[in-house]
């Protein structure tokens, strides 16, 4: 994210043409809106942002629990503002002007660090990490041990945080089910979602997924 539309032009330009699939933010108020709807391996921000400086929103979702890797990109030089951006929560620093390369192999080797050879694989919101390959959920840090289909509700959710998903869409896509498979209902749904809670949230303080009335339900 930076305030530079070049800037952003060119990363994006540098990173789609190395195989990365790439979202370019030029202000904090967006880049919270999307963090918060879409699930991204890394990010790269820059220090000098027009609402709020890089190293407060990172240290901000830090303290929400994010904890997507973060380059820091910026003319900020200094030995000091070098620290500080790593004291907020950055795992690298690059100086401007910046060499492409460098970039590249910089960016590379974070993914590489933070996910191993399957980060494709990792689905991450809040303190909860799901690894599709090895059948693995970690809660703060914690493995949880759940079923098959637990996993898929879990899964799914993930997959669409920051959205209202409808009972029925569950039912097609967790549970192979038709809207006129007598074996599936709204009751079905609501026991599997109310076990999922017990276990990823047993004292019910998180509060994970949350219940729209008449519609279905998100994960927050």
């Amino acid at each position: 994210m930076d305030d530079d539309i070049d800037l952003l032009e060119l990363l994006e330009l540098i990173l789609t043409k190395d195989g990365y699939q790439t979202v370019i933010i030029n202000n904090s108020k967006k880049f919270e809106q999307s963090i918060s709807s879409e699930n991204f391996s890394l990010y790269i921000i820059d220090r000098n942002l027009p609402c709020i400086e890089g190293t407060d929103l990172i240290a901000k979702i830090r303290s929400d629990g994010d904890r997507t890797p973060v380059i820091f990109l910026t003319a900020k030089n200094s030995k000091t503002e070098k620290l500080e951006g790593f004291q907020k929560g950055a795992d690298d620093y690059i100086t401007k002007p910046f060499d492409k390369d460098e970039l590249l192999l910089r960016v590379e080797a974070l993914i590489r660090r933070s996910y191993g050879e399957s980060y494709n694989t990792i689905l991450s919101f809040r303190d909860i990490q799901l690894n599709i390959d090895t059948f693995e959920v970690f809660v703060d840090n914690k493995q949880i041990i759940l079923t098959k289909l637990e996993f898929k509700l879990l899964q799914t959710f993930l997959e669409s945080r920051g959205n209202v998903i409808e009972r029925d869409y569950l039912l097609e896509v967790v549970w192979n089910c038709s809207i006129f498979d007598d074996r599936c209902n709204d009751k079905v749904v609501n026991i599997a979602i109310k076990r999922l809670k017990d276990k990823i949230d047993p004292d019910g303080s998180k509060n994970y997924i949350e219940a729209i009335r008449g519609i279905g339900y998100k994960i927050k």
